[in-house]
C-alpha cells in the first residue's frame, strides 16, 4: 500500500508539472486575433498613381486620351524580354497632367514620310482618329529605319505625344526617336524628346538609358514638356517581329503658342 501511494504522488506531481508547462507554452503564443493585424500588415496595399507631367505654370487638368478596343491577352510566353526591354506593367497607366485646354491638335494634321507609298495603308491614316488595330486600319512603311513626320499648321507648345504602333501582338519597336521642330527640315533647331536608341544604330545619337517597350493599346505617351515646334517628326527602325515598321496612331496634345 505504501508503495502504490508513493507511485500515485509521483504520477500526480508529474501530470501536474506537465499542465503547468502546457499553460505555460500558450501564454507564450500570441493570440490568434493578434497575429490577424500582423498578417494584414504584411499585405501590399494598392496605392492610387500619382499624376505625371504638370508641364507649365497655370491651371492643370489630366489630358483625355480615349484608348482604344480592350487590351488584348497577352500569355508570358509571347511578351518579348530581354534586358534593354521595359517590364510590361498591368497597372493602368496614371493621368498626365497639363495646361487647361491642351487638345489633340494633330487630328485630321497632314503626314508625310520617309517612305511616302507605304506596303499597307496610308500616311493620313496616323492622324484620322481612328485607334484600332484592324485590318486597313494601320500603315506599314517599308524596312530598317523609317520617319513619318506630322504639320500641325501652326507653333504649338507641346505637352506630349502618344504614339501607337501595331499592337494586336506583343511586339517591340527599335531605335525610337520623336522630335519636335519649327521648321520642316529639322537641320536647325530640332529638339528630341524622346530616344531609346541604345547603340546609336538609327544614327541619331544615343539614347536617354530609356528602355525599349512593349505594345499595348494604351499607346507610348512621351512627355514632351511644353516644347514650342510645329512638326513633329518619330522615327522607328524594325520590331521584335519582323524588320518593319507600323504606325496606327499619333496624337499630339499641346495649346497654340503665344
Amino acid at each position: 500500500m505504501r508503495n502504490m501511494s508513493l507511485r500515485g504522488l509521483i504520477l500526480v506531481l508529474l501530470l501536474a508539472s506537465a499542465a503547468v508547462l502546457v499553460q505555460a507554452c500558450r501564454q507564450s503564443e500570441p493570440a490568434e486575433q493578434s497575429k490577424q493585424p500582423a498578417e494584414e500588415a504584411t499585405k501590399p496595399t494598392e496605392q492610387p498613381k500619382e499624376p505625371v507631367g504638370a508641364s507649365g505654370d497655370g491651371d492643370l487638368e489630366p489630358i483625355a486620351i480615349e484608348l482604344p478596343g480592350a487590351r488584348p491577352d497577352i500569355t508570358p510566353e509571347a511578351i518579348p524580354h530581354g534586358p534593354r526591354i521595359e517590364k510590361l506593367s498591368n497597372e493602368p497607366r496614371p493621368p498626365f497632367m497639363a495646361l487647361k485646354g491642351t487638345t489633340n491638335v494633330a487630328l485630321g494634321k497632314p503626314v508625310s514620310g520617309s517612305d511616302e507609298e507605304p506596303i499597307i495603308g496610308e500616311l493620313k491614316y496616323i492622324t484620322d482618329g481612328d485607334k484600332e488595330a484592324s485590318e486597313g486600319g494601320y500603315v506599314e512603311l517599308s524596312p530598317d529605319k523609317q520617319h513619318v513626320q506630322i504639320d500641325l499648321g501652326a507653333e504649338y507648345n507641346i505637352y506630349a505625344i502618344v504614339v501607337w504602333h501595331y499592337y494586336k501582338v506583343p511586339r517591340v519597336y527599335h531605335d525610337i526617336v520623336v522630335q519636335v521642330c519649327l521648321a520642316p527640315d529639322f537641320l536647325a533647331d530640332a529638339v528630341t524628346v524622346y530616344n531609346n536608341d541604345y547603340d546609336n544604330s538609327a544614327g541619331l545619337g544615343l539614347g536617354e538609358g530609356k528602355k525599349e517597350r512593349i505594345e499595348t493599346n494604351e499607346g507610348h505617351l512621351i512627355d514632351s514638356k511644353g516644347v514650342k515646334g510645329r512638326y513633329v517628326r518619330l522615327y522607328s527602325n524594325g520590331n521584335t517581329t519582323n524588320d518593319l515598321n507600323h504606325y496606327i496612331e499619333v496624337e499630339v496634345y499641346g495649346k497654340p503658342a503665344p
